[in-house]
């Protein structure tokens, strides 16, 4: 009542201005104030395809994960002899590293100026340190009891999960800091296997799988997405597959969590997104979209 009379005053209207003394009260506003009210003017509208198809980077982590335990599990009981696993590993890595450069037709290669005698050579340089350094890689930790390398690999591998770059514009991503965390705890784990051979071919996997598995998947999801999802799904099975040979219910929990986030996530994000209300308006603060560079010189 008082604001309507302060409002019908003659010859004064109220102005959304703070630098003019007028004959209101500081929490007095008009009919038109909220006239400028929107709602969810900057909301992103999710498609529940395009989501189920960016959780294919956390699919492939997780089961990337998977496949080092299950690696080093069959290295631990003597199932598995190191050189098989060197040998898989590396043509693997000679059949990805191909793929990389069809995939672009070799547009990368020239952008990043380098050639494949640098990249073999740098190959060889690698594989040379360490083996050169596996037996004190082996040796590493022996004061260490066998528990703390579990508890710190599980530890560290959560961190590899949780700071791994998804493409996410987040702080918490640290690409640099996620790739650490997994080799740190393949060399705890390496350290507790039978030989020095072996320690050597489980770190070289690794940095395989950490480290030159995610480049190639970022390069088929950008550039070809139905083969992305077509090595998402047997990437997936093979996972699974390795995991059911150890145990069965950790491979019917291992699948319940990979569909959990596959198809149960993308569903729970649309339905929330429903109940989204951001409101925007006057109250805001102001935003300069001015450029205001020519007054920094």
């Amino acid at each position: 009542m008082v604001c309507a009379q302060v409002e019908a005053s003659p010859g004064r209207c109220w102005q959304k201005v703070l630098y003019e003394r007028q004959p209101f009260p500081d929490n007095y506003v008009d009919h038109r104030f909220l006239e400028e009210l929107r709602k969810n003017i900057h909301a992103r509208r999710y498609q529940y395809g395009a989501v189920v198809f960016e959780t294919g980077g956390v699919i492939q982590q997780l089961c990337s994960v998977c496949v080092f335990v299950v690696i080093w599990w069959y290295m631990d009981d003597g199932l598995l002899p190191p050189q098989w696993l060197f040998g898989a590993g590396l043509a693997s890595s000679l059949v990805g590293y191909v793929l990389f450069d069809v995939i672009d037709l070799g547009a990368g290669r020239r952008a990043s100026g380098r050639t494949r005698w640098a990249d073999l050579r740098s190959t060889l340089v690698f594989i040379a340190f360490t083996y050169g350094f596996s037996p004190l890689l082996k040796t590493l930790t022996e004061s260490v009891s066998t528990d703390t390398i579990y508890a710190m690999s599980v530890f560290m591998l959560l961190g590899h999960l949780i700071f791994f770059d998804y493409g996410a514009n987040a702080a918490i991503v640290s690409s640099t800091l996620s790739l650490n965390m997994a080799i740190f705890a393949s060399v705890c784990l390496a350290s507790r296997l039978p030989r020095a051979l072996h320690t050597f071919a489980t770190v070289t996997f690794a940095i395989q799988i950490f480290a030159l598995w995610p480049m190639l998947q970022k390069k088929l999801k950008a550039r070809t997405p139905c083969c992305y999802v077509g090595v998402t799904l047997l990437f997936a099975l093979a996972a699974l597959a390795g995991l059911l040979t150890l145990s069965g219910v950790a491979a019917l929990l291992f699948s319940l969590l990979l569909v959990s986030i596959s198809f149960l996530c993308p569903y729970c994000l649309l339905r929330l997104q429903l109940h989204k209300d951001n409101i925007h308006g006057p109250w805001d603060e102001a935003e300069i979209k001015d450029d205001l560079s020519k007054f920094l010189m």
